[in-house]
């Protein structure tokens, strides 16, 4: 199978079920910012990180392939069977952030995102995540999204966020708290 097609080139793509949009079509939006989370996962699972973290990062990059699936396809022409995003799936980020939470020091302050590049790989992760989510925030005020979707990026974010935490623990790393002035 060749990679290039050629139908790209005037700035169109196909969704599942074959309507043609523009690139920047909303629903693109949307599972690119997904991919773009997708990678960045795949760069955390390489770095240092707590025991089981890479394991659930492997099946957290499998589900966001579920996602992107999901805002891929065209919900009014897509016949295709889809796999789909479990409320179990959620559970498993819940329970990743409780361990971790016990295993840190109470959060008291906002922490800067920093003091170790394995640690800021993870915050920029949570903002891309962030970003996912609002893009398929945005999409599901025009166009039908599986719920499960936006729920599961919003509690990937925070599990992130708790991630970065552990991974500064787990390297030795200082957190950062933001001292505001005044």
């Amino acid at each position: 199978m060749k990679i290039y097609t050629k139908k790209g080139d005037q700035g169109e793509t196909s969704l599942i079920g074959g309507t043609r949009v523009r690139k920047s079509h909303l629903r693109v939006e949307a599972y690119g910012a997904v991919d773009e989370l997708n990678s960045w996962l795949g760069m955390l699972g390489a770095g240092p990180l707590p025991e089981g973290q890479g394991a659930l990062l492997l099946q957290v990059q499998e589900q966001l392939f579920t996602a992107g699936a999901s805002l891929a396809a065209d919900p009014d022409h897509s016949n295709m069977a889809l796999p789909d995003l479990r409320d179990e799936d959620i559970r498993a980020l819940e329970e990743a952030i409780d361990a971790m939470e016990n295993t840190l020091e109470p959060l008291r302050n906002f922490v800067l995102p920093g003091g170790h590049s394995a640690v800021a790989q993870v915050h920029v992760a949570r903002c891309v995540c962030r970003r996912a989510e609002r893009a398929v925030v945005n999409l599901s005020g025009h166009s039908p999204v599986d719920p499960m979707v936006c729920a599961y990026l919003n509690r990937l974010s925070d599990y992130l966020f708790v991630l970065a935490r552990a991974v500064a623990a787990h390297l030795k790393v200082q957190e950062i708290p933001w001292k505001p002035r005044g």
